[in-house]
């Protein structure tokens, strides 16, 4: 049964999960719209949405001359959005082919980037050098077993005084029924170890099937989110909820400006996002 808990190794779970991005990536090539980007001013949405508040935790207001590691980057579209926000950037994935696409594409559009195959909770025994910025966005964490680990990586890899953000799915939205014809709670919110077992030849993007369904997530309540990266010694410096998403959570999701949105008599019942940015002194 989609959704239900089980047992899994996490080097099993991660592996189902890669072979299932790898499947995604000619998908996602589709149905990105990756055409836009040979317009040399085009951004992502989601990276449209995210650099207002960016921009306000890091000096002067930019991200020109910034280093920037984006972790779990897929096909490149919002690394590629950040550089050409002026940042200098490392996009990081544990999928071979679409960091393949990722490089293609920035080759093709003329930005420059560097890539690097490695899980992300081994970032930063893999990547070179540290960061002024560690970034990711959206619908990330969910694929991860131990938030502790993730956030050492993150504060491993920041320079003193840099600065994490973090935008991603609330973990009140996904406890939902996304079938049910109202706000009906399916999923734990609290998570007990066990993994979320799902079965699914779809992707959010696209028509196409994969070939690998079979793919392994794990419930993070905030309190886990933000005490991992307090534990890891950040400081928090803004927290925030969002009310529409960058995919259709549930078919009764309607398309708004940049994304999607329960119906508005539903809009400030339940969040959809959190965005976080925090700090090491």
């Amino acid at each position: 049964m989609n959704g239900s808990n089980v047992e899994i190794d996490w080097e099993a779970a991660r592996n189902a999960n890669r072979q299932n991005w790898d499947d995604r990536v000619p998908l996602h090539e589709a149905a990105y719209g990756l055409d836009a980007y040979d317009e040399p001013t085009h951004i992502s949405d989601v990276v449209s949405e995210d650099l207002p508040v960016l921009n306000r935790f890091v000096r002067g207001g930019t991200l020109a001359e910034l280093d920037v590691c984006h972790l779990q980057c897929h096909i490149g579209t919002d690394t590629i959005s950040l550089a050409r926000a002026g940042a200098i950037v490392t996009g990081v994935d544990f999928s071979e082919p679409a960091l393949q696409a990722a490089e293609a594409l920035a080759n093709r559009v003329g930005v420059s980037a560097t890539w690097v195959q490695t899980d992300v909770l081994d970032a930063s025994n893999v990547v070179s050098g540290d960061f002024d910025i560690v970034y990711t966005s959206i619908g990330t964490i969910c694929w991860l077993e131990d938030l502790d680990r993730w956030a050492a990586q993150i504060v491993a890899m920041l320079r003193p005084g840099g600065t994490f953000f973090i935008r991603d799915g609330h973990p009140a939205l996904l406890a939902l029924d996304e079938g049910a014809q109202e706000l009906t709670t399916r999923y734990p919110y609290f998570g007990d170890g066990r993994a979320q077992q799902w079965d699914d030849e779809s992707t959010y993007a696209g028509d196409g099937k994969v070939a690998h369904p079979r793919t392994y997530e794990w419930p993070h309540p905030l309190s886990e989110i933000l005490g991992s990266l307090l534990r890891a010694g950040l400081r928090l410096l803004h927290f925030d909820e969002g009310r529409t998403l960058p995919w259709q959570f549930s078919p009764r999701m309607v398309e708004v400006s940049g994304g999607y949105a329960w119906p508005e008599a539903e809009r400030n019942l339940i969040p959809c996002t959190f965005t976080i940015v925090a700090r090491r002194d």
